[in-house]
């Protein structure tokens, strides 16, 4: 039986890059995994999102041609070609994730993992089964699409966010059940492909963790291009006739729908493939954990979708490095500060806490939300559509949160967030020179008016 120092269970962004991270710290390292390199994120989830997400972009830009003098009479695309475009980004990430592996002398087994108290790892690799002891070991399980028990799911076709994104038809409409931060990304992805898109969502608004000013501006802009919504609406059963029909209930009073296409996006469960043996403490379905991803066995760590949380690819990534550092005696020294983002058209990002989530926790809070509509790079970019809201404790400006919302602002939020983490106030905000024209510039902006010294607002 072959001995590491730090065994890990999972090669998604929590997996790989705590075994990155363990090797070059000098440690002697295993990585499991059963699939594919990259996890969910590369293979059918961020990665495969984002690509599809540009070609859909491309279309928008395509079709608002006109408004910058440039004609364009008429334009096709061929979804074979995108599918495989995806695939091809998929495979260039996913061989330079191997080959860092290999110059890194991380040793990948290729097989489904069942642990067990001792530290002990059985790799199941079809035709062997090799096993594996490790002083320490790091689980990285990930997740998998959540299908709800709803009468009729069973006798239907339907996608999930595990197989949408090898559809080889575009469906004529398309509805989707869950109006979470993944259903509404593909629903951008179809909309531009041409699809009548629905969603219907339990909550009485979409993506409802996130602010509310975000998800009112986020719905209206939805719904102005043509994307159906459904709040407040539960979905009763699915009946497969020439079309699907959905049955769904809006205060009190039911009604059908019929579509060609059922996505089922209502969220993710842990997967807990080759736990059983392992006698961990969980919270709910979840793998309880410290504030060092410690279980309650020493020496076996959980990360990623597994413990739930932020079940985001780069928490997964930050909490990896979190439990090497413990491994290793090394303190982690300050709270997540994780930026959140949504891809969808515009897009949403955030970072720290909710207006509500500030006052729920006792804070005097001031925001201050400035819109993009008078912003001169957003202007002449025809991308002004936005704001920018900063939520801040009121009598030192402590900033506890920022959400963005409208083009670009996934690429800026980092910004908001290295702030944040170097516990910034309004004051030092507004003492910043920012660069013209930016949209990020709308930052200062806000800091400015926020302490009565606004230029433009």
């Amino acid at each position: 039986m072959t001995k590491f120092d730090v065994a890990i269970v999972g090669g998604g962004p929590g997996g790989y890059v705590s075994a990155i991270r363990a090797a070059k710290l000098g440690l002697s390292v295993a990585l499991v995994e059963g699939r594919e390199l990259g996890g969910t994120c590369l293979n059918r989830g961020c990665i495969p999102s984002k690509t599809l997400l540009k070609n859909a972009e491309v279309i928008n830009q395509v079709k608002d041609a006109k408004k910058f003098g440039i004609q364009i009479d008429s334009f096709s695309f061929d979804l074979n070609t995108m599918i495989e475009r995806k695939n091809q980004v998929i495979g260039q990430l996913r061989n330079g994730i191997n080959s860092l592996l290999k110059a890194n002398k991380i040793k990948l087994y290729n097989g489904y993992g069942t642990v067990d108290n001792q530290k002990i790892i059985s790799v199941d690799m079809e035709e062997k089964t090799e096993k594996l002891e490790a002083e320490s070991i790091i689980l990285a399980n990930g997740s998998k699409p959540f299908v709800p028990n709803l009468p009729g799911l069973s006798d239907i076709p339907y996608h999930t966010s595990d197989t949408i994104f090898d559809i080889d038809q575009v469906p004529g409409h398309l509805t989707i059940v869950g109006g979470g931060v993944i259903g509404l990304e593909i629903a951008c992805i179809f909309h531009s492909l041409g699809t009548k898109v629905e969603i219907i969502e339990m909550a009485d608004r979409i993506i409802p963790a996130e602010d509310k000013e975000a998800s009112n501006f986020l719905e209206k802009e939805l719904k102005g291009k043509g994307i159906l919504i459904h709040t407040s609406t539960k979905v009763h059963s699915f009946k497969k006739n020439e079309k699907t029909k959905v049955q769904i209930e809006k205060n009190g009073k039911e009604t059908s729908l019929e579509t060609d296409g059922v996505l089922v996006s209502v969220g993710r469960e842990p997967n807990l493939i080759g736990l059983d043996n392992l006698s961990v403490d969980y919270d709910g379905k979840f793998v309880k954990v410290d504030d060092n991803m410690q279980t309650s066995i020493e020496g076996i760590y959980a990360i990623g979708d597994l413990i739930g949380g932020y079940q985001l690819a780069h928490a997964a990534s930050e909490e990896g490095i979190r439990a090497v550092n413990h491994i290793l005696r090394e303190n982690n020294k300050k709270d997540f500060i994780m930026p959140r983002c949504i891809y969808t058209f515009p897009e949403i990002a955030s970072v720290g806490m909710t207006e509500e989530q500030a006052k729920a926790q006792g804070y005097q809070v001031k925001s201050q939300k400035i819109d993009l509509a008078a912003n001169g790079k957003g202007i002449a970019s025809s991308e002004n559509n936005g704001f920018m809201k900063i939520i801040s404790e009121k009598k030192y400006g402590e900033i506890l949160g920022v959400v963005m919302a409208g083009a670009h602002v996934t690429e800026m939020i980092s910004q908001a967030t290295s702030f944040m983490y170097l516990e910034g106030t309004m004051e030092e905000l507004e003492d910043m020179v920012f660069p013209h024209p930016t949209l990020s510039e709308a930052m200062f902006e806000a800091a400015a008016k926020w302490l009565g010294k606004g230029i433009h607002y």
